[in-house]
């Protein structure tokens, strides 16, 4: 530690040269007076040559060297526990205090930026998703663990459970890619690709108390099917969430959630699985990651890239990308249905044209060259302009979503594909759009406003139906589970990888001689040929 005494010694006698090159390995040579040579041990010179203290106890023997008292005292205690570091786990902090009679430092370079050293608690304070690499690394030194809060055996599952399914090829290789990597990283497949599978495959394997982490209640409901299915632990299963508290060896439970009772859910799970992992770094989620001890780590995702780029800090938190395909290639392998895009482009009606042609002059006017992004952080800010050309913004986006013409070309395709039979999905970026389709066309609605009931309801009746078409918001583009829905239409969106790849794999799951369709139902002149071309490069 820091605080460390130090330890000094002489030596009467004559020293060769060799003998003197020796001691300066490990010490610093302080001078000559009173018929002495003096000399103080230096940790830092003693680690970098590889000695422990008994190494020094030895060597300083053969050399005659005399101590005070203390000093002697100082090097016997640390020798008798330099092999040793504590570990103690505070729970009201949810965070480890690493401790030990030796310079714990030098073992620690690679981990100084990420913990630090606490005088009041006399350690080193590491946050619970690094302690299993920070343990490791002290062993690898050959230092012994004591684990003071008896937190870091294998938390093991009451019973061995046995997975049922089995693995198509490339969910084998997903799987063997995560078990070499320590059992750690992400597993990025297109929606339908079966990615559920892999990790309860990998949980069975594990056979250790388990965190799952969804992004929505019927996600959840969801994997707890899944793994009734797909293994034999339905007895050891259960949801933690607002309506219910059932902390089981298999948790699943959501990120709301999470986050929340972080310190409740991470000293108990031995495996953590995030599905939907590029939400994970999101500030309050992250808590999710860093405060779980979790060893075994897997994130699911159809795609982990983020369009503010915010992917790459999921990689230390939960291994890295081990393995990934896309949607293109399974469809080509015939694991998924294959698929047609079709771009259909409209014209505003010519007042909605003027209208926003005036508009998008004006904006340009005040954005002056800067990203929307960077206009929102200023808006926010009280700047002027900014907040003007955020509002202008949004009268612009108000006249894509209600145009005439676009939707007049949605009833058109609804109507067509409903005589052939089809089952429809409309996704939107906007509740008032979804609602005005959803009116003149008399699909079936899901918005973010309607109540849990109510959507449970709609998604069943859909479900039911042999054709039909359901009308969706953004909360569409995670969790639907409806294999049968063969035809999309993209009525407005953005030009992210993620929301495109999601919302093409709603349909291409695989159903007998089936073919889906997603058209894209584009404004021409507007921000929305920006965003289909952005978009097109990732299919």
């Amino acid at each position: 530690m820091s605080t460390m005494p130090r330890i000094e010694y002489k030596i009467r006698r004559w020293l060769s040269e060799d003998e003197f090159k020796s001691l300066l390995e490990f010490s610093d040579y302080l001078g000559y007076y009173d018929g002495y040579k003096h000399f103080v041990v230096n940790p830092e010179k003693m680690r970098n040559a590889g000695y422990k203290y008994k190494d020094v106890i030895a060597k300083l023997s053969e050399v005659d060297a005399e101590f005070t008292t203390t000093s002697r005292r100082v090097l016997e205690k640390l020798a008798s526990s330099e092999d040793l570091a504590i570990v103690e786990y505070d729970r009201f902090e949810n965070t480890f205090i690493l401790s030990s009679d030796i310079l714990l430092k030098p073992y620690l370079k690679q981990f100084l930026n990420k913990i630090k050293y606490s005088r009041v608690r006399r350690g080193y304070l590491v946050p619970p998703y690094l302690i299993w690499d920070v343990v490791n690394i002290l062993r690898s030194y050959g230092l012994s663990i004591e684990d003071r809060s008896n937190i870091l055996q294998v938390k093991k599952l009451p019973r061995e459970i046995t997975f049922l399914g089995k693995l198509r090829d490339y969910q084998e290789k997903a799987l063997e890619a995560w078990r070499k990597n320590k059992k750690r990283g992400i597993i990025a497949l297109p929606t339908g690709a079966g990615k559920t599978i892999v990790a309860i495959k990998a949980m069975a394997e594990a056979n250790a108390r388990t965190l799952i982490v969804v992004f929505t209640k019927d996600q959840l409901h969801q994997w707890i099917d899944k793994i009734k299915e797909f293994t034999d632990a339905g007895d050891l299963v259960g949801a933690y969430y607002s309506d219910e508290k059932d902390l089981a060896p298999i948790t699943v439970t959501t990120y709301q959630t999470a986050f929340k009772k972080i310190q409740l859910f991470g000293p108990r799970f031995y495996m953590l699985i995030i599905d939907e992992a590029h939400h994970l770094p999101a500030d309050k989620f992250r808590v999710i990651a860093t405060g779980s001890i979790a060893p075994y780590r897997m994130g699911l995702s159809a795609t982990v890239a983020r369009d503010d780029g915010k992917h790459v800090e999921i990689f230390p938190l939960m291994g890295g990308v081990v393995y990934a395909k896309r949607a293109s290639e399974l469809v080509a392998q015939g694991y998924l249905a294959p698929y047609v895009i079709r771009r259909v482009y409209v014209d505003l009606e010519p007042e909605e044209r003027k209208k926003y042609d005036q508009l998008r002059k004006r904006y340009h006017a005040l954005a002056m060259g800067r990203k929307f992004n960077e206009l929102l952080e200023l808006a926010q800010r009280g700047d002027p302009k900014a907040i003007e050309a955020v509002r202008v913004n949004a009268q612009m986006r108000k006249i894509i979503a209600e145009s005439e013409a676009k939707i007049k070309k949605i009833k058109q395709l609804i109507e067509n594909e409903l005589k052939k039979g089809s089952k429809i999905l409309v996704f939107t970026q906007y509740k008032s759009q979804a609602e005005m389709i959803a009116k003149e066309t008399g699909a079936l609605l899901l918005h973010g406003g309607i109540d849990s009931k109510t959507r449970k309801r709609v998604l069943e009746k859909f479900r039911r139906m042999k054709s039909g078409a359901l009308v969706v918001t953004t909360l569409g583009d995670e969790g639907l589970d409806l294999p049968d829905v063969n035809v999309g239409i993209l009525a407005s969106g953005t030009g992210s990888q993620r929301q495109y790849i999601q919302r093409l794999g709603r349909l291409v799951r695989p159903r007998d001689n089936k073919t889906a369709i997603l058209y894209e139902v584009i404004l021409r002149k507007t921000s929305e040929e920006l965003q289909a071309r952005k978009r097109r490069r990732w299919v």
